[in-house]
């Protein structure tokens, strides 16, 4: 368990210029009695999957399907907090989130979790307002989530087509896109 504790430490210590101090350790998860995973797009990342109130949504890499495995750890549960619904309350999708993707898993005191494609959802403590993604890669086990439930491990480019004049066929090139772990 000091392993972990030390692992965290300059990560935490980093955060603190951007905002993320010892206030945040008191936010906790946030959950309601309805959750809704949507679909947005993102100018760096392509569509990606945020909360209803439009807070960016990770994976993180080191859970398995239908486990969550940063509560087990509460300074990583302090920064990630989990997307939760109350009891029986079903999540709900918008956007072009995939309704057959999304579950939840069991969490202590009546709650669930959200996951999508299996994995669970978390937003970051860090992200201070919609749209932002100041949590993508954070020590290299945290990203954003695309619509189809694959880590999103570096910017995508948009897709560009050329033609040479000298060269009867088009030429397609793209990069990026995403892995999923499992």
């Amino acid at each position: 368990m000091l392993g972990r504790a030390i692992r965290w430490a300059l990560p935490i210590a980093l955060l603190a210029p951007i905002g993320v101090g010892v206030a945040v350790a008191a936010t906790g998860s946030a959950h309601s009695s309805k959750a809704t995973v949507k679909a947005v797009k993102n100018a760096k990342f392509g569509t990606v999957l945020v909360s209803s109130s439009g807070r960016t949504l990770y994976r993180y890499t080191l859970d398995r399907k239908r486990v969550n495995n940063c509560t087990k750890d509460a300074t990583c549960a302090k920064y990630w907090p989990r997307l939760l619904v109350k009891g029986t309350a079903k999540p709900t999708v918008a956007g072009g989130a995939n309704a057959r993707l999304v579950g939840t898993i069991k969490q202590p005191k009546g709650l669930r979790q959200v996951t999508y494609a299996g994995y669970p959802l978390y937003t970051f403590a860090g992200d201070k307002g919609a749209g932002q993604v100041k949590g993508q890669g954070f020590e290299k086990t945290w990203y954003v989530v695309n619509t189809k439930g694959a880590l999103v491990k570096h910017a995508v480019e948009a897709m560009t087509t050329t033609t040479s004049s000298s060269t009867p066929s088009a030429t397609t090139t793209s990069s990026g896109g995403g892995e999923s772990w499992g």
